[in-house]
């Protein structure tokens, strides 16, 4: 007999997340993108900002008791600081220069709710991006890549070129580790593997 799927919820609105799990086979059945306060606490470092981002937003989604609820964060730290979703071109610019021949992390925190249960992980990928120049950072604004996205920038897209280094989770980065999220699916009884 086959195996009875929980419904999955998608506590995102991001394309990119879809397309991601669509990678390990899965679809959600509803997408239910949470509204939460993503303002950081003053002094909030990075990665636990990250980690409870993503546990304020499973707990926001409305569902049923057997239902699996999947929502991540991802986060871009410079040294202590976070590097948000940009407000617009000129703060994107302002990341991206900040960002510029160093080094920084990419921090994604994946949290899945059944009933009361709660399962959290997070994936933490350093991120070297080149010098850049003026001419780049515009040409790249330009392409409206930046927009919606920590840091001001995708990785998957044309800023792709501006990364020559990852140590980490390169699915973490775009926005979702799938190994983890994978893990975490599984222990909240989401049959990823099953026989046909």
């Amino acid at each position: 007999m086959p195996e009875h799927k929980p419904t999955l919820i998608l506590g995102s609105a991001s394309p990119r997340r879809r397309e991601l799990l669509a990678q390990i086979g899965v679809q959600a059945d509803d997408i239910c993108p949470p509204d939460i306060d993503e303002d950081p606490r003053p002094g909030e470092l990075p990665r636990p900002y990250c980690a409870r981002m993503a546990r304020e937003k499973v707990q926001a989604v409305q569902a049923g008791a057997e239902d699996i609820v999947l929502c991540a964060d991802t986060t871009v730290a410079l040294g202590r600081r976070i590097l948000g979703k940009p407000a617009d071109a000129d703060e994107a610019a302002a990341f991206l220069r900040q960002m510029s021949g160093r080094r920084h992390r990419v921090i994604t925190a994946v949290a899945v709710r059944r009933g009361d249960r709660l399962w959290e992980v997070d994936a933490v990928s350093m991120v070297r991006m080149k010098r850049l120049s003026e001419v780049e950072i515009a040409g790249y604004l330009a392409t409206g890549d930046w927009q919606g996205k920590a840091g001001g920038y995708g990785i998957q897209g044309p800023a792709g070129a501006f990364i020559p280094w990852i140590s980490g989770s390169f699915t973490g980065i775009v926005g979702l580790p799938l190994a983890e999220t994978a893990n975490l699916l599984q222990a909240a009884g989401y049959p990823l593997w099953s026989a046909p």
